[in-house]
């Protein structure tokens, strides 16, 4: 009997061992392929023997041939990793990406290209894309850091499953002013030509609004212009604080500051009190009325001719071209019910940074070649490049050489930029430090108005969530159904199509469309999210 039962145990093994795969502890087969003898046991080079491996990104057209660009060039050096780029035009990228996928026409990984959290896990539960999790703890140190020093970051980028299938894009959680957006600005002149202070509630909002349309301040030769704005949702981004609505971040469920459950925003009173106020400040003129349908260029070029009294935007100095300090940062309103806060994004930017796929034959490699950019350095090499090459360090920190910032063929700063890094307009995989990042964020005036507004901001702020596959069912029907209805209904109360006499009946429909399941989805993920 005991050598029948010995018997069995050796057979129940050979039996898992068969069903494993012969998969190696890192947790996939192609890491038991790999040479991981040549991988070095430093940060530099990444590999003794020269490797190539082929990525698949999205792409600007005029951002250069990244098999031949400086930065890449430069890395290649350091690394011993040969990067064979095929870059793809935003315009074609859905369509040939999906192909790719479908046909199992593979590259080693997908860096930057726009893959959604369910393609994520759809593809990952298929075994087209490979768990990273132990890649990371193992070739990773430098993002392994990072996940322990920022657990929300970890909890992003975890699937149901609990698997982690894409190296993110991190917004360092100090740099505030990046993870803030899009800010109020007032018209300090304005404010000083009236007599008015700067707006705390939104009933003082409403009044400065309706002095510049009445006393028109300024040039009196333009038609001054209470709030301008490029779309109506940043201005609800800002005003929502004021109404209680959004604090975690997400555009369509919160907890509710009263019960602390799960809702869903667009059918709460609160969302209501915020849509009549926006509406009246729409009836009575005191938003650009072409706000739904301007150009961004008009919008800017309204800005530059001194036209608006008050915006939220990035900053005026940099994206109007204005004198400075024409335009200085405000605060949230304080609302009707005494809510005053102002939502930030999460830290987690783009969960799909690097994918790296069945395909690749080289997986620790490729995790190791990535996790540089969760570095200091590394940092700085993305965003500024090689020192003496394309930027110095001053007195006042990093600028970019010379020939970036003042052109000798007329081209501008993202133009040249994109002759010699990869990171302009595309949000690659790394971490991104305010010291190196050279947007409109880092400009003296948006951090100083960022200082304004960090005693408002929220202290938690969710990611996109993660989805099972039955999830994504609900929320790819009745979902898009759901939040599209709602988008369109806020632009007819906004604009007086719709008068608010039919809110119930907007709320029924809604119900009707499914709002229990889809809510019932939010919670889960909700759930999982907390639990991670």
């Amino acid at each position: 009997m005991k050598k029948v039962y010995l018997f069995s145990v050796l057979i129940l093994i050979l039996l898992l061992a068969a069903c494993s795969g012969g998969k190696t502890d890192e947790g996939n087969s192609n890491v038991e392929k790999e040479d991981l003898d040549n991988l070095t046991d430093k940060q530099f080079p990444v590999v003794k023997e020269p490797i190539t491996i082929s990525m698949f990104s999205a792409s600007n057209p005029n951002q250069g041939d990244w098999n031949d660009l400086f930065i890449w060039n430069e890395y290649e050096k350091m690394t011993n990793v040969k990067v064979e780029w095929e870059q793809v035009p935003d315009s074609t990228l859905e369509e040939k990406r999906n192909l790719r996928l479908a046909n199992k026409d593979l590259p080693d990984a997908f860096y930057a290209a726009g893959l959604k959290n369910l393609d994520l896990f759809k593809y990952g539960k298929q075994g087209s894309f490979i768990p990273l999790n132990d890649l990371i703890e193992k070739y990773a140190p430098n993002l392994q850091q990072v996940l322990d020093e920022y657990p929300e970051v970890r909890k992003a980028i975890t699937f149901p499953d609990g698997n982690i299938y894409a190296l993110p894009t991190i917004q360092d959680p100090e740099f505030l002013s990046l993870l803030v957006g899009a800010r109020p600005w007032y018209n300090q002149e304005w404010l000083d030509e009236l007599n008015m202070e700067m707006p705390e509630t939104t009933e003082e909002y409403y009044d400065y609004l309706k002095a510049v349309k009445e006393d028109n301040p300024g040039d009196k030769n333009i038609e001054a212009v209470p709030y301008g704005g490029r779309n109506i949702s940043e201005l609800i981004r800002w005003l929502r604080g004021s109404f209680g609505l959004n604090a975690q971040g997400h555009p369509y469920i919160d907890l509710d500051p009263e019960k602390d459950d799960l809702r869903f925003i667009p059918t709460s009173d609160d969302y209501k009190e915020m849509l009549e106020y926006v509406h009246k400040l729409y009836d009575e003129k005191l938003i650009n009325q072409n706000i739904f349908t301007i150009e961004n260029d008009q919008f800017l070029a309204n800005g530059a001719n001194g036209m608006y009294g008050s915006t939220v935007f990035y900053s005026p100095d940099d994206t109007f071209g204005t004198k400075t300090g024409l335009y200085v940062g405000g605060v949230p309103l304080k609302g009707p019910k005494g809510y005053q806060f102002y939502s930030k994004s999460n830290a987690v930017g783009r969960i799909d940074g690097l994918v790296i796929t069945s395909n690749a034959e080289n997986p620790a490699a490729i995790v190791k070649w990535q996790d540089y950019f969760y570095t200091e350095e590394g940092s700085r090499f993305q965003y500024m490049g090689v020192e003496g090459e394309t930027y110095e360090e001053t007195e006042d920190g990093f600028e970019y050489v010379d020939e970036i910032t003042n052109s000798p063929d007329g081209l501008t700063l993202d133009e040249e930029l994109r002759k010699r890094l990869a990171w302009v307009g595309l949000w690659p995989p790394g971490i991104m430090r305010q010291d190196y990042f050279m947007g409109s964020e880092t400009s003296e005036a948006s951090l100083e108005a960022t200082k304004k507004l960090e005693p408002y901001l929220s202290d938690v702020s969710w990611p996109s969530f993660t989805y099972t596959e039955d999830e994504n069912r609900i929320l790819s029907s009745a979902g898009s159904d759901i939040e599209k209805y709602v988008q369109e209904m806020r632009d007819k109360f906004i604009v007086g199509e719709i008068p608010f006499s039919k809110w119930d009946d907007y709320v029924k429909e809604i119900n009707a469309m499914g709002l229990e399941d889809y809510m019932e989805v939010q919670q889960n993920a909700y759930d999982r999210y907390s639990e991670n």
